[in-house]
């Protein structure tokens, strides 16, 4: 099993237009080096792990809005990486890959607390649909645009307004700006929103997120983010 167990053919549309971070868990060096860089391509965050002990840490510690875990890991079986996972509270949207397909395999891993069950060989375009999918159902998107005052966001289209006027983001001002809307009245700090914005590999300066927040209140006014010094940022309601 390898790079034909996932074709790559949609790597150039349906992306989704925000950040979004993933935890891909696949031991496959072929597959997973496949789905790390085809998912990098579609403009996901990425962290790629390749045992069950180190993912289970991973799951505990760090921000993600989805994770896709294959069930035959070295140290810890996917099963029971989700178990504990969900023994210990962690709510993490769940997507197991698996070679398994006979009806009591999909039932088990459903059982142990996966979201959705996807069994290899699989299209690319299944595997970032259904992320799509799990990643709306866990913000609780159910519209296609977000409104805040002055403000209409459209992750579909990329597009942001301010009374009506469309406003030129980057990609991660963009994620940024939805990230913290979206949370409107709720401090996040800047460890969250690094984690949420950028992926092991990416370099990250000391003052990255203030800058990104200075240029989004050069664009929207002053006063739409709030810094709270030493917590983080906030758009108050």
């Amino acid at each position: 099993m390898g790079r034909q167990a996932v074709s790559q053919r949609s790597a150039y549309f349906n992306h989704p237009v925000s950040i979004v971070k993933i935890l891909l868990v696949e031991d496959d060096a072929l597959l997973g080096e496949g789905l790390f860089t085809g998912l990098q391509r579609m403009k996901y965050a990425v962290d790629w792990i390749k045992n069950g002990e180190t993912a289970l840490s991973s799951m505990q510690q760090n921000e993600y809005d989805a994770v896709i875990l294959d069930i035959g890991l070295p140290r810890m079986s996917g099963l029971e990486v989700l178990k504990q996972a969900r023994n210990r509270g962690n709510a993490l949207p769940v997507l197991i890959l698996t070679a398994l397909d006979a009806v009591s395999d999909r039932v088990n891993g459903l059982d142990a607390g996966a979201d959705d069950y996807l069994v290899k060989p699989f299209e690319f375009t299944e595997l970032c649909a259904r992320l799509r999918a799990l990643t709306r159902r866990t913000r609780g998107i159910s519209e296609q645009k977000i409104c805040f005052k002055n403000i209409e966001i459209d992750p579909a289209a990329h597009n942001v307004t301010l009374d009506g006027q469309a406003i030129e983001l980057s990609r991660r001002e963009f994620a940024l700006l939805e990230e913290l809307v979206s949370s409107a009245g709720r401090v996040l700090s800047k460890n969250y929103l690094e984690q949420k914005l950028y992926s092991w590999g990416d370099e990250i300066g000391s003052n990255t997120i203030e800058v990104h927040v200075h240029h989004l209140r050069k664009k929207f006014g002053a006063e739409l983010i709030k810094t709270l010094r030493g917590v983080g940022y906030i758009v108050p309601k």
